[in-house]
């Protein structure tokens, strides 16, 4: 167990994020106690994508090839469109990602973000949601994929859109307090 203000949590983004599925979650778990840091491909600032345009600059505390996923108790992925659709074929990303899922450590992906889960082999068995035009993506990758605000399955936790980001920060909170969970590999 894990008290959330002792807790290190790992946000892995590049341009094109959905603003709030990246600000929301960094600010309401560093208000929570965990200190939270933000890793980008290029560890510089990126951009995020607002609903409809281009929004707000994030500032990068850190390069995704120098992440340590052994220094961390959490992973959290932002999704918009285009953030893990760069992300899946970005090597560094998919290293992290699988380190955490292996760990069994939380990891939490809200709208598109869990494509990268389907690219790391990850759903295979589980019941998550993502957001709803990659329902297909999921259930082709063995997941079973359910319309609900949040669902967690095996410490990996998954919300649809910025609609459900209170519960998805709840979640994120309760699995790093509950922490690793076993019986979890990327393939």
């Amino acid at each position: 167990m894990t008290d959330i203000n002792d807790a290190r949590i790992l946000i892995l983004a590049t341009n094109g994020f959905e603003q709030l599925e990246l600000t929301v979650p960094r600010d309401e778990l560093r208000r929570a106690g965990a200190k939270v840091d933000v890793a980008s491909p290029e560890g510089k600032p990126i951009r995020g994508w607002n609903k409809v345009d281009w929004g707000e600059a994030v500032s990068s505390d850190l390069r995704i090839a120098d992440a340590k996923p052994d220094d961390y108790h959490a992973l959290v992925l932002p999704g918009g469109q285009i953030n893990p659709d760069i992300l899946r074929i970005n090597h560094d990303a998919m290293r992290v990602v699988k380190a955490f899922l292996d760990s069994g450590k939380p990891v939490a992906a809200i709208c598109h973000a869990p494509w990268l889960l389907v690219q790391a082999g990850a759903v295979r068995g589980l019941t998550l949601t993502s957001y709803k035009s990659i329902r297909k993506d999921v259930e082709n990758a063995g997941g079973k994929w359910v319309d609900k605000e949040v669902v967690v399955d095996k410490g990996i936790i998954t919300s649809r859109s910025p609609d459900d980001l209170d519960a998805f920060v709840r979640k994120v909170v309760e699995e790093v307090r509950e922490g690793r969970h076993r019986q979890r590999k990327a393939a």
